[in-house]
């Protein structure tokens, strides 16, 4: 039977996402020129929450966009070999600007990879920057976030789950243990 622990409670979890929220304004001396990209699935309402709070603290609505990367997963089995389909959804050009990816959980790191390629089929932006709210290591590209809600040494066999209440009607983190 998996054992189950939350790690981050609801509560918890708001904090971090408003000390990111602060964290993205302070890096970047404002709000200008920045787009947060929520990578599909739960890293979208992540996004929205980060804009609510930079809008709640700045007095200033960033632009929040969405991207699904499972045309660009190199470990996935490839739809076609020239995929038309457009992987990306944003309200503004990324053209010079400062692009947030914002997902849940960074593990490998090859989710962010490919999110990057599609943020560049979007355009090219300024620079890119990562917001993750758990990091849980075991790296296997060269890949960092710039902002970090929690650092969370896991096992291979261990599992985190981000549950937003958009999806999941509760916002909470868990580590699930196999066994």
């Amino acid at each position: 039977m998996d054992q189950i622990t939350v790690i981050m409670d609801e509560p918890g979890m708001m904090r971090s996402l408003a000390r990111i929220a602060h964290e993205i304004v302070e890096k970047n001396r404002g709000t200008e020129g920045i787009v947060l990209a929520g990578i599909k699935r739960r890293g979208v309402p992540l996004a929205n929450i980060l804009a609510d709070n930079i809008e709640k603290f700045e007095g200033v609505r960033v632009p929040v966009g969405e991207i699904d990367i499972t045309l660009y997963r190199d470990d996935l089995t490839k739809i076609s070999e020239d995929p038309k389909t457009r992987s990306y959804e944003f309200p503004c050009d990324v053209t010079g600007k400062t692009v947030i990816l914002v997902d849940d959980v960074i593990y490998t790191g090859r989710t962010v990879r490919a999110g990057m390629e599609a943020v560049f089929a979007a355009g090219r932006p300024k620079r890119i920057q990562l917001a993750e709210l758990v990091d849980r290591g075991h790296r296997e590209l060269p890949i960092k976030p710039d902002y970090v809600g929690k650092n969370v040494p896991t096992s291979h066999n261990e599992m985190i789950q981000v549950m937003v209440e958009y999806y999941d009607k509760t916002n909470e983190v868990r580590i699930v243990r196999n066994g």
